[in-house]
């Protein structure tokens, strides 16, 4: 475990929270100064104190802000209530205070945690509540949720949809965006098992890790480049003093967020200077518009150790789901027990479903969805529909 990236990381965003506060001051006080705030040299004071107010991240969620949305052509308000709650998430619900009539199918998002917060799906959420009653896995941060809450991992996620599931009730419909539909997938195949009575009417996988040996990019590849100790060694810390999970053992999220800009630096750096050319000459609609994305972007959160590192070996490393491997509670996960067909865009694709699910292919056909490169769509012979969605 590596001791001092956090602490490190700690002391050096304390200490540039005063130059970030005083950043935000002076452009709070060109506002109130319009005649300097509109020459050049306001707007290029405004450009430089907006990179330095983002020179530094938040570790608390941004707000979904959805308080109004139109159905039906009229508009109708909503209520953000917590449906269900637990010390590493909340069942969030969008409730609308005019209920549809008739009532419209409950959809439950699985967000994934992988270093951000439930926030990033803002654009999902608001384009299904036109037609859908809409529920979201809210995770809490890690280095927020005391020691005493005791272990999270790869079993307590997957026990956790289970559990919002049967909240929600029969009928409801499972989306699962990236990250945890390996989850997902083993969550559906547990009630199926136990022929629970809240199983899903419907589950689609969206651009997820169901077989990392197909089509394998960059983060597979350092997934198998190094044994499981490695990660475990350099990549785990604790949170430090003063939070409430202080000395629980996480993979920090600015080690994520680290990992993710350095795939992409050239594009980032060339966002931050169209960020500050455009405030400087005085189009402000585009550097908002850069602002906000980075402003989501670098709310980050941590991943328990437990749950990072079992989901690199067994998703990653082991490819535990598609060798009929995988285990939650010392289950074997087996959706070749049920009868399903599958239809796929492209013959790679079938292999994806077929392989990881140990589904049955019956027949294929294009198909795009979900504004991903590639959708899979089975459907039980117990009733339950399963859509995959890849990459």
């Amino acid at each position: 475990m590596n001791l001092f990236a956090y602490p490190a990381y700690q002391a050096f965003a304390d200490l540039m929270l005063p130059a970030r506060h005083g950043a935000a001051l002076i452009n709070r006080s060109l506002d109130a100064w319009p005649a300097f705030n509109d020459t050049p040299q306001g707007r290029s004071l405004r450009a430089s104190c907006d990179l330095i107010t983002l020179a530094g991240l938040t570790h608390s969620r941004p707000p979904f802000a959805l308080d109004e949305i139109e159905v039906d052509g009229k508009p109708v308000n909503i209520v953000e209530e917590v449906a269900a709650h637990t010390p590493f998430c909340s069942l969030l619900h969008f409730r609308k205070e005019t209920a549809p009539s008739p009532a419209q199918p409950r959809v439950l998002v699985i967000a994934p945690m992988s270093g951000h917060f439930a926030t990033l799906l803002r654009g999902t959420v608001k384009t299904m509540l036109a037609e859908h009653d809409v529920y979201i896995t809210d995770w809490h941060n890690p280095r927020d949720v005391p020691l005493s809450q005791g272990r999270f991992g790869f079993d307590e996620f997957v026990q956790h949809v289970i559990d919002f599931t049967a909240k929600i009730g029969p009928g409801t419909h499972l989306l699962a965006v990236c990250q945890p539909t390996v989850a997902a997938l083993a969550a559906v195949a547990l009630m199926a098992a136990d022929d629970h009575p809240a199983q899903p009417a419907s589950m689609t996988l969206m651009a997820g890790p169901l077989d990392t040996r197909i089509n394998p990019t960059k983060v597979n590849a350092l997934a198998k480049s190094k044994p499981i100790e490695w990660f475990e060694r350099n990549l785990i810390s604790a949170v430090p003093f003063g939070f409430a999970g202080a000395h629980r053992r996480v993979y920090p999220g600015f080690v994520q967020l680290n990992a993710f800009m350095a795939m992409n630096l050239g594009r980032h750096l060339d966002s931050f200077e169209t960020m500050y050319y455009e405030r400087a000459k005085g189009d402000p609609a585009k550097a908002d518009t850069i602002r906000v994305f980075y402003e989501e972007y670098f709310a980050t959160m941590d991943l328990t150790a437990d749950f990072y590192l079992e989901t690199v070996e067994t998703v990653f490393q082991r490819h535990a789901l598609p060798l009929h491997e995988l285990e939650v509670g010392g289950r074997l996960i087996e959706p070749s027990k049920r009868t399903i067909s599958a239809r796929s865009g492209k013959r790679s694709r079938r292999r994806t479903c077929a392989t990881s699910c140990g589904l049955t292919s019956r027949r294929i056909m294009c198909r795009r969805a979900w504004g991903t490169t590639g959708c899979l769509t089975a459907t039980a012979g117990s009733g339950i529909s399963i859509r995959a969605c890849v990459r």
